[in-house]
């Protein structure tokens, strides 16, 4: 389990959001191990129960088969992750927005179990359209498909599979993002009692300091 094998410092865990550096030499968020691990743990039962139920863990859902590679990644949900970070620098709270987007997911799709064949393709998808709904700038689909190991029509149809299925329900407010920040929080403690950053915000606290600072480096330029 990735997560207990973490030696975390309180004061890092509860950093300020808006202290993160976004600068290439930046650390890789906290974050993003606690969601590898509750994947992880999330793949894990759903393997025992396919065990259980003497049914081969695919996704049963016909239309959110899409996400289901012919062959298994050869890279674990941690290194996925972290390669995706290193070279788009999203946020903490991109990772947060993702997992509500995943989990928003699974319950509109009752067929849909997460696993080894398609938690890559859906990890990549997640975290593209979370990071166009949390950030001002973001790479192109493109961009994001070199990353993620994928051709561009493949992550386009992704996302566009990705969006239906899921009734577009894209938007994240901050009791939302805060209660899914403490049901990380609360799963990765099973593990070794760690904590995410607890200031982590929501994308329309982020949006609004942005348009803040625009605006205030605007003024500041008239006046000078």
């Amino acid at each position: 389990m990735v997560a207990s094998s973490l030696t975390i410092s309180p004061r890092k865990l509860r950093s300020d959001l808006y202290s993160y550096s976004y600068q290439n030499d930046a650390n890789t968020p906290l974050v993003i191990s606690v969601l590898a691990s509750l994947i992880e743990r999330t793949m894990a039962r759903n393997e025992r129960i396919a065990k259980n139920c003497n049914w081969a863990p695919l996704t049963k859902d016909l239309r959110s088969r899409v996400f289901d590679c012919q062959e298994t990644p050869d890279m674990t949900i941690q290194s996925y992750l972290e390669r995706i970070f290193r070279y788009t620098r999203a946020g903490p709270s991109v990772y947060v927005v993702a997992y509500v987007y995943i989990d928003r997911f699974c319950q509109a799709n009752s067929g849909f179990r997460i696993n080894a064949r398609n938690v890559h393709r859906l990890l990549v998808t997640t975290i593209m359209v979370a990071s166009k709904y949390v950030e001002d700038m973001n790479y192109r689909n493109s961009y994001f498909a070199r990353v993620g190991g994928l051709k561009t029509n493949e992550l386009n149809n992704l996302e566009l599979e990705f969006l239906f299925l899921m009734g577009f329900k894209l938007h994240v407010n901050v009791s939302v993002f805060e209660s899914y920040c403490c049901h990380l929080e609360r799963e990765v403690s099973i593990g070794g009692g760690y904590h995410i950053e607890r200031t982590l915000r929501c994308a329309e606290e982020i949006k609004s300091k942005q348009i803040e600072e625009r605006r205030y480096n605007q003024i500041t330029r008239i006046m000078l």
